[in-house]
Parts: C-alpha cells; structure tokens; sequence
C-alpha cells in the first residue's frame, strides 16, 4: 500500500483462501496472486505463494509459473552464502538469488537473475512499489500483458483480463522484462530470444478454454484438435461423449466431422479438481471415482465414442472405460485429441519421470488392452500441429518426441523432490500396468 506489504497465502481454493473478509484487509494499488500446481516441493504451506523475502529495496514478494532445471546448484551457492530457505521450491530460488544481487534497482537483480535461472519461468515480482514481470527466452510458460485503460495487469491467461474488465495488449516477449509502477508499462530485452517453444500442453489440457495464448484461442484449436482426430482414427459409435471438462471441446470437433450426436455421458462433481494434477496417486484413483458420474440413461446399450484430451499416466483413463461400461455401454471406443505423451517434462508438468508415462513403454495396442477399451486411437503430431496453426519450430513438443529446446537434467535430478533431503523424499511409484492397475 506504499508503507507495508501485506501478504496472505492459504491451502485450498481461491474462495476459500481469499474470503471478502480476507480481501477487504489486502490494501493497496498493487498485488500479486498465484494457484500453485507443485511440480518441485512437496504440497504445504511454506511451499504455497507468492514467497516473501526481505531484500535491499525492501520485502519482496514472488509467484513463478514453470521449473527451473539448475535450481540444486543455484540453491546450494545460496546456501553457502548464507541463505537459509524456508521450503523446498525453485520459486524461492529465485527469489533470494534476487534479493541477493547486487544491483542499484530491482529490476537490474531480476534482470541478473534472470541471466543464470535455466528452464521454463514466468515470473512476477512486487517490491518498491512496482511490479516486475518476466519471461524465459524460449516463451515456454504463458504471460500477458493487458489493460482497463488506468491500470495494467500481467496474468498467465487472457481469460483473468476478461473478469477485470481489462482488455490483452499483447503477450510478454521471450527474454523480456516488463515494469509496471505509476509511469505505466516499461520494457527491457534482457535475454536474446531463443526460438519460441511455447508448451503444447498448454493447448492440449493446462489452459482455460476461453483463453487465447500465441493469439489461438484454446477452445477453438481444440475443436480444431477433434476434428482432425475424427479423421484421422473414426469411430463406429452412437454417442460422442467428453471426458469433462478439458475433453469438451475436442468432442464437441470430433462429433461435427464424423456426424455422430455430441451427448453428455459423464456429469462432472464441481467440487472435486483436475484429478491428473493431484501430486498423490492415491488422491488421483480416489477423486477420479467421486468426480464423475456416468449417465446411464444415455449410456446404457449404445456404443460411445469417448473423447479425452490425453493419456498421461493411464490410470485415469482405465477407471473411465469401466464406468462406461458398468453403466451399459455395449462398445467403448477412447480418442485422444493429443500424441502419445512418451518424454517426461522438465518445464512445469508433474512428469519427469519416464516411468510414469504409459506410452514411454507401451504400445498403442498394449495401452486399448490396459484400458480395456474396443478401439484406441491418439491424434498424430502433425495433426497436433495442423490444429494448433503453428509452425513446428514454434512449439515445444518434447514431451511428444523428445526434443527439448534447451538442455535437461539427468532424470534423477528432476521431479517434485529435487531441493529436499534424501530423507525426507518419498518413494517414485512404479509405472502399473495390468486392468486393475
């Protein structure tokens, strides 16, 4: 509020953290926010951001979106120096390397930071009443710039500028460093672009539908997605039916091009989050079984065509296939509007292991037999691409093929558990296998 900053982080949802009680206590013509997905520290609160931490310009606070993979060797010189973390995130990482570098200004420490993290980051930082925002020089994670007109705001997805009566300007430049304080909008090219690698998980499952990232709306290249999977595996089916909500509008391009009637099979629990995101696989099976509810009325005898965006780890899929069936439906056909996800990622997706991929070390026929469905069929990269209107070179894709746009650690180095004692880090679950998983 230009005298303290005030800081509030919880576990939970957004309405529960942040009450109007809550909010109505935050001050200020400046703020920060940030929904963790964990991809490195366990899930607690020391864990949870923005991260605070005191610097030469006063408290500093942080939120990151991606994964750095040089964070061991950059926290072990912090530590050396004296630093002593609260938890075991790469975000705070980047915050004390900050607070750490001497620098007259904050934005000239970002921009050093900025020089030494590796990996995939969108970050912004509040601190002497300015908001700093940027960007790796690959564009791996989404960050954009947008407006109401009197304020500017930087947000992951446009979709956060449509609930603030903003509208997007443009998205944050690869290697750029934007400044948001009472002048407005400054920018400074810190890193030479690399050549753009945006996340086409991003696309296939992370973001809102309404949001547009590289101007392509996600709804609509996700449609894009379905009906091109339509032609390129159909299916003998009475019913097109989504796996709710990141399959809906792929179903929705798969059931236009093959002319089967689009029907709601699986009523979704509102209440229950995206299950592939839960860091426990007990948490996963659990919350698959009481977030979605089969329809057998419109099941029960037909043969259904189910649309999912991606198979990741397998489990989720399998338990799908036998609700439909156990609700009557006499043929389960599954289409995958993504490739085979067979690379782990070391960019900010909760896989940097092989071993949890299923199509790392199964087939195509191998993974129908897991799932126990009739047909199986995964749209093909190139038509990935044909629906994404992208060129190529302008994705990363090294989940699908392999091929990283920078350097990667050795997989024992990544995962959630990289900056904790070996102690302290639970056992990597094996890859299963076998119908009842």
């Amino acid at each position: 509020d230009g005298v303290r900053l005030w800081h509030h982080r919880g576990m939970g949802l957004v309405f529960q953290v942040f009450d109007a009680d809550r909010i109505a206590r935050l001050p200020g013509p400046l703020a920060i926010g940030h929904v963790r997905y964990s991809t490195m520290g366990s899930v607690r609160l020391e864990n949870a951001q923005p991260l605070v931490v005191p610097s030469p310009w006063g408290p500093l606070a942080l939120a990151h979106n991606g994964n750095l993979i040089n964070a061991p060797q950059l926290r072990a010189e912090l530590e050396a120096g004296g630093v002593e973390f609260s938890g075991t995130t790469d975000s705070e990482v980047i915050a004390h390397l900050i607070a750490r570098t001497p620098a007259p200004e904050p934005e000239d420490a970002v921009a050093s930071a900025m020089r030494r993290i590796e990996g995939a980051y969108t970050v912004v930082v509040l601190v002497a009443g300015r908001v700093l925002g940027c960007r790796d020089a690959h564009a791996i994670r989404p960050l954009a710039a947008g407006t109401t007109g009197r304020s500017w705001i930087l947000a992951s997805e446009t979709c956060a500028f449509d609930h603030l009566g903003a509208v997007p300007v443009r998205d944050v430049d690869p290697g750029e460093l934007v400044i948001l304080d009472a002048g407005g909008l400054r920018s400074i090219q810190v890193l030479p672009p690399g050549r753009d690698a945006h996340c086409v998980f991003e696309y296939i499952y992370f973001a809102r539908p309404d949001t547009v990232l590289a101007d392509r709306n996600v709804h609509l290249a996700r449609r894009r997605m379905g009906r091109i999977l339509a032609r390129e595996h159909p299916a003998q089916g009475d019913v097109v039916i989504p796996v709710p909500d990141s399959g809906a509008s792929a179903a929705m391009g798969f059931a236009e091009a093959s002319g089967i009637p689009l029907e709601v099979g699986l009523v979704k629990n509102r209440y229950i989050g995206r299950t592939f995101i839960q860091p426990d696989p007990a948490m996963r099976d659990f919350g698959v079984r009481v977030k979605l509810n089969p329809l057998r009325d419109v099941l029960d005898g037909r043969r259904v065509v189910m649309v999912d965006d991606s198979i990741v780890r397998g489990t989720t899929s399998g338990k799908i296939v036998r609700m439909l069936r156990a609700a009557g439906a006499t043929e389960v056909h599954v289409r995958i509007s993504s490739p085979p996800i067979r690379y782990p990622c070391f960019y900010g997706i909760d896989t940097s292991s092989r071993g949890q991929l299923v199509a790392a070390t199964q087939s195509v026929e191998n993974i129908r037999e897991l799932l126990a469905a009739d047909s199986l069929g995964y749209l093909s990269q190139a038509g990935l691409v044909e629906a994404l209107q992208l060129a190529p070179e302008r994705l990363c894709m090294a989940c699908l093929d392999g091929h990283y746009p920078t350097r990667v650690p050795l997989e024992s180095l990544a995962g959630r558990h990289a900056l904790e004692p070996v102690a302290d880090r639970p056992p990597e679950p094996a890859l299963q296998g076998g119908r009842d998983e």
